[in-house]
């Protein structure tokens, strides 16, 4: 059985076990799931100063762990992915990356809601660097931070929506992706308050791509 290892940067081990659960619903029966919490991170990852203070607790559990046969880095910010893939020969995906192809697979465009505005300029520029600005329209700021996903759904879910509501109604025919792990969280109930509205979760998109890159090798 192969073996996959999705490293949480931050150090709310909440969040690690709700994307490891959402996970494991989609994954390779003949695939591994196992989470990983950076202890030595912040609580939430929003914007370069948190994904700079996530990177070595980050590389260290990639390090210690060495013999998984892939890494999903499970922060949308595709926080340390750079340098995951300078330590290790194993495949490592980032969960925004993921995101993208995902979205690009499913639509022509596709639009990313975030959670607040210091994260926007991270995202915009993976995007960049990553090669998918042809597709994308735009990256929006939900106000909705990372650890009221988690922890206040019944708060952070109308907010989410309205955002959604907003996109679509400048873009009309855009896939949204939803840009932070926090959001697999409540992607169901969003699916079922919108059903006409085509979602990119970027957990599950990581973790159906890693399993076919580990199956495969």
């Amino acid at each position: 059985m192969k073996s996959i290892g999705f490293i949480n940067p931050n150090s709310t081990t909440e969040m690690t076990a709700s994307c490891v659960k959402a996970g494991a619903n989609c994954k390779s029966s003949r695939v591994h799931l196992t989470g990983f919490t950076n202890s030595e991170g912040p609580p939430s990852i929003q914007g370069a100063a948190d994904g700079e203070v996530a990177v070595p607790g980050l590389l260290r559990l990639i390090r210690a762990n060495e013999k998984m046969d892939g890494f999903i880095i499970g922060c949308f910010d595709n926080t340390g992915l750079i340098e995951a893939r300078r330590l290790t020969n194993k495949p490592v995906i980032g969960i925004g990356q993921a995101a993208y192809h995902m979205a690009c697979l499913a639509s022509e465009r596709f639009t990313v809601l975030t959670t607040l505005d210091v994260s926007v300029p991270v995202i915009k520029q993976n995007i960049e660097e990553l090669g998918f600005s042809m597709c994308c329209d735009d990256v929006v700021a939900s106000g909705v931070p990372v650890l009221e996903l988690e922890f206040q759904p019944e708060v952070a879910v109308p907010k989410v929506a309205k955002a959604i509501t907003k996109i679509k109604k400048k873009f009309p025919e855009a896939t949204i992706v939803l840009g932070c792990a926090g959001m697999t969280i409540i992607k169901s109930e969003l699916a079922e308050k919108m059903p006409s509205m085509q979602l990119i979760d970027p957990v599950t998109s990581a973790v159906r791509l890693m399993c076919a890159v580990v199956e495969e090798g």
